[in-house]
């Protein structure tokens, strides 16, 4: 790259350089040919070092002077000719580095150098987000710094100006390029031994196709994260044993089943992203007739969402933009509009979903069939998260926010993938097993506990580590006695404990642990804090054992 960067100067000031070097040749030369005088008359001829000593300074207008003696007649008007001679060549010379400082080639390349070079300089494990939107920029929020560093890559520099003016902390080098492209790929250290992953979450399915594969081919031990929009799409991926494909409308399609069918499974799962861990009554999806309007991608994932819930439903074949253009409005609510919903059977259903891709459209058709049918469940699609105010206010019961949930989803399985493992282990669970489990974590830890995760190793668990180092037997119940009074326990729950690849669900609190366990904690931060303190420090750690001497 840097032999680029002098490829690119030497081109463009080489026809200056050799403009300067010939005028300031001619300009010595004439002045060692020319016969000049002594101060004391005598005859005398300049050398090429006191000719070039004159014409330096000559030529750069500082002036110190005629040298190394006045200069007679025909000297001065060599000089005078060599003056205007070389301060052309200068003017040509200057505007050739000015226009050189404003090439779009070299910027390219200056920008690229230095983007390179950011790159090298990190020292975390980071990874490559290719694309600057609202879902990436959020993924940004919540992982730049913590435990990872990002990169970005897009082709629209107006987006990587957008990345700039972030001014995130640590900084997040950004470079315009295709994603598509190796060398781009390449230069954003795909080949690094810090390199953890790729993230791309195009709206295209056959670009994140093409990205996925060019990173499979570059490097094997990367993880590859990307977005899946249809079924045929979250095949081909797996087929490429791509293990990480994240497909929004999926993840709805199975919320909307699980609310149905297992309410304490979407609990704990919606208790993950933020919900309180309280199955309240808005909560609870209502059994009945269900309306859909869109049959896009969403609506044909709720769709199977639906039928494999056994529920009544019928869905609207909507194009929002078609609606658009022969309307020439976003405001669902005409005559027509009313007529249809009264054909569906609005005023019998009991929940009825607007799936299109027009915020205000699905807005408008929620707030046209509450009025026809004031009892009925509202959910709503929200594209992006700009317009959530609106929705909010408008009283609807689920909004599905497909840019949130894929950010959350992609920052879960990166920053929380044991939490992430337990949606999935849980998934497979009846709603009775989710029941009793929420009311135990209720009863220890209360109504909105925090989860933590934690690896049983020197970092995390220095005094733990070295016991266990030792040979010795330590279990999960001996972690849970207080360090102020062992004969108490600490309110956490020990939700899930991963060692190697086998996983185990609430685990048995006799079961005795090793170094390398990875452990999913419920707890509040004050108990949690006290565990962080019991098997770090040796002391408190021997005295919830019972030691009497260390």
């Amino acid at each position: 790259m840097n032999e680029q960067i002098v490829w690119i100067v030497l081109k463009r000031l080489r026809t200056p350089f050799l403009v300067i070097i010939i005028t300031f040749a001619i300009s010595i030369l004439g002045l060692v040919l020319i016969q000049g005088t002594d101060n004391n008359g005598n005859p005398y001829q300049m050398t090429f070092f006191d000719a070039f000593y004159f014409v330096t300074y000559m030529a750069s207008t500082i002036g110190f002077g005629e040298a190394p003696y006045t200069f007679n007649y025909e000297q001065r008007m060599w000089v005078s000719f060599s003056i205007y001679f070389t301060v052309i060549g200068w003017f040509y010379g200057i505007g050739a580095i000015v226009s050189l400082i404003q090439d779009e080639a070299l910027k390219k390349a200056l920008n690229r150098n230095s983007f390179r070079n950011h790159v090298r300089n990190i020292n975390k494990p980071f990874y490559i987000i290719l694309g600057y939107n609202g879902i990436t920029k959020s993924i940004i929020d919540r992982l730049n710094g913590h435990n990872y560093r990002l990169v970005v890559l897009d082709k629209d520099e107006e987006k990587i100006d957008e990345l700039i003016l972030e001014n995130f902390y640590p900084n997040v080098p950004g470079f315009v390029g295709d994603a598509t492209n190796q060398k781009m790929l390449k230069i954003a250290g795909i080949h690094q031994k810090n390199c953890a992953g790729v993230i791309s979450l195009f709206e295209d399915d056959m670009v994140n196709s093409k990205i996925a594969t060019i990173s499979k081919l570059l490097n094997k031990k990367i993880d590859i994260i990307v977005k899946a929009t249809s079924k045929a799409q979250l095949e081909h991926f797996k087929s490429m044993d791509l293990k990480h494909v994240k497909n929004p409308f999926d993840i709805i399609s199975k919320r909307i089943y699980y609310g149905i069918t297992a309410p304490y499974i979407w609990l704990l799962e919606m208790w993950m992203y933020g919900h309180i861990l309280k199955l309240k009554k808005r909560d609870q999806f209502p059994l009945g007739k269900y309306i859909i309007y869109g049959k896009g991608r969403m609506g044909k994932a709720i769709q199977e969402g639906l039928q494999k819930a056994g529920i009544e439903y019928v869905i609207e074949d909507f194009d929002s933009q078609r609606y658009i253009e022969e309307k020439n409005t976003t405001i669902f609510g005409d005559d027509d509009d009313i007529q249809r919903l009264l054909e569906l059977g609005v005023k019998e259903s009991a929940c009825i979903i607007a799936a299109t891709q027009n915020d205000l459209l699905n807005l408008t058709i929620l707030n046209k069939a509450k009025q026809l049918n004031p009892k009925i469940f509202t959910m709503a699609r929200e594209n992006t998260l700009d317009d959530l105010n609106i929705f909010q206010a408008s009283k609807i019961n689920k909004i599905y926010i497909v840019e949130k949930i894929l950010a959350d989803a992609t920052y879960s399985y990166i920053a929380r993938p044991l939490a992430d493992l337990f949606i999935q282990e849980a998934r497979k669970k009846d709603d009775e097993w989710a029941r009793i489990i929420v009311h135990m974590l209720n009863n220890i830890t209360g109504m909105n506990p925090m989860y933590f995760e934690t690896v049983l190793n020197d970092a995390n668990a220095y005094a733990l580590t070295l016991r266990l180092e030792k040979g010795e037997n330590i279990s999960l119940a001996d972690l849970r006695r207080s360090r102020a009074d062992r004969n108490e326990m600490l309110h956490v729950v020990f939700l899930l404990l991963k060692r190697g690849n086998e996983i185990y669900l609430m685990p048995d609190a006799r079961m005795n642990l090793q170094i390398g366990d990875e452990l999913l904690i419920v707890s509040d931060e004050e108990n949690y804090s006290d565990f962080e303190y019991i098997v770090n420090n040796i002391y408190e750690l021997e005295y919830v054992l019972g030691y009497t001497t260390s």
